[in-house]
């Protein structure tokens, strides 16, 4: 991709920014500016559905009056210095709020790596629509394949330049190429879909798209006649590590400093206590090369480190951004995420270690048990704990996959099932939740 983040030009009109707003009466103020391009192609039967291309830059002021705090946003082309005496005007008449702050100075970061999240291959259109092509024409040549959903593909790019008030000033830039297909198979009442898709910083690490064709194509397959199973019955439950990957999300959300201060989050209390079963082991990590969730400092300008947030089953670690953390009485960690004009604690290249057993060996082991490779709806409750899903996937018998069943529900409480994992070798960490597959004993499961 040629086109480039021009840090230069938008960090010199983010100062101006922050100057005209201590000009208006800002005692702090930061100002960030969002660049994104971005192009995709959908097809459907062999034909292109639609091509989309889009950019755009979005500036944001956030600016504080002793402790009343307001943040405005605007496209380009607008009056900074209106701007800049909107957003204060606004903090003089907003209540005060005792955690609203810049990062402390001294937790600036004053030099940050290079992690290589930028790549600069050009890809046309014309491209973008042969892959997408090619997806879908592996996919239906899987014997049984009956349909297609449609298949797309995407490029785009993103820049992030934050300056404040008290001495940051900083910009980094990554790119971003996918590509999905989902195919139908069976007729009548009996068809069953399914799916595969990549995502990479760099395009050439793509997986090809004849591979994920052929991949779509025969889970679709897979998934044809299922079976009913005995329900109310207590199973031992296998993650299928596109579905733990989702797990890993939910232990995320627990240890978010945010849900924590608003007590929403069922972990609240646990800080210092066992949450996972001794040996786990929970990592985050903004730092990694080529990350997918990476980032050389957060949207504060804070500079995270890799962390455990749970160790050995014990919890370590929240989520904190600066304001959170002291809400908390703790500093941040550098997991504060800009949202529009907003700062939140995130996670960023998050993973549930890997185990010993591989895959094969952890299935091997289970007599009677379900392998689950979808989950639908949203039956989660993070203020309890409660969990209560719909789910499809495959019996175990014997330590074998055998047949398709699908429209049961497993039910249990988090509590219960992070202490009840069993993680697999099998972790790839190429997106930002990272995680093996996953057994849970102990789950329980009924008919829809």
């Amino acid at each position: 991709m040629s086109d480039t983040l021009d840090s230069a030009l938008l960090l010199n009109r983010a100062e101006e920014l922050i100057d005209l707003a201590r000009t208006a009466g800002a005692d702090q103020a930061d100002a960030v500016v969002v660049r994104g391009r971005s192009r995709s192609v959908s097809v459907r039967l062999g034909k292109v559905e639609n091509t989309e291309s889009s950019e755009g830059d979005d500036f944001s002021l956030r600016v504080f009056v002793g402790k009343r705090v307001a943040s405005v946003s605007a496209n380009p082309g607008f009056d900074l210095k209106v701007l800049a005496e909107r957003a204060v005007a606004m903090a003089k008449a907003s209540p005060e709020d005792p955690y609203a702050c810049l990062a402390d100075e001294d937790r600036l970061a004053k030099s940050y790596p290079d992690l290589d999240l930028f790549d600069a291959t050009e890809v046309s259109t014309e491209q973008l629509t042969d892959a997408a092509l090619a997806m879908e024409e592996a996919a239906l040549a899987v014997s049984g394949v009956s349909n297609s959903s449609g298949a797309s593909t995407s490029a785009g790019m993103g820049g992030m330049v934050l300056v404040t008030s008290h001495g940051f000033s900083g910009s980094y830039m990554g790119t971003r190429f996918g590509r999905s297909v989902s195919v139908i198979a069976g007729e009548g009442t009996g068809m069953e879909r399914d799916y595969d898709y990549d995502s990479r910083l760099f395009f050439a690490d793509l997986d090809a798209p004849d591979k994920l064709g052929r991949v779509a194509g025969e889970r679709a397959v897979a998934r044809l006649n299922p079976r009913q199973v005995p329900t109310a019955q207590n199973v031992t439950v296998v993650f299928d590590p596109r579905v733990a990957r989702g797990f890993v999300g939910h232990i995320a959300g627990a240890i978010n400093g945010a849900s924590v201060a608003r007590k929403t989050s069922f972990l609240r209390d646990r800080m210092g206590q066992q949450v996972l079963k001794s040996g786990l082991t929970l990592t985050d990590d903004p730092l990694v090369v080529r990350g997918s969730a990476s980032r050389p400092f957060d949207g504060e300008g804070v500079t995270g480190q890799k962390l455990a947030m749970i160790e050995d089953g014990i919890l370590n670690h929240w989520f904190l951004s600066t304001s959170t953390g002291r809400e908390l009485g703790l500093p941040t960690n550098g997991r504060g995420s800009r949202s529009g004009t907003s700062v939140s604690p995130t996670s960023t290249n998050l993973a549930l270690e890997p185990g010993t057993l591989s895959r094969e060996d952890l299935i091997g082991g289970i007599a009677n048990g379900f392998y689950v490779t979808e989950l639908i709806g949203q039956g989660v409750n993070m203020v309890t704990g409660e969990y209560s899903r719909g789910a499809s996937g495959y019996w175990i018998e014997n330590g074998q996959l055998t047949f398709a069943v699908s429209e049961v529900t497993l039910a249990s409480n988090l509590k219960q099932m992070f202490m009840a994992l069993t993680p697999a070798s099998d972790i790839d960490r190429k997106y930002g939740h990272a995680s093996p597959t996953l057994a849970i004993e102990g789950m329980t499961l009924a008919g829809l």
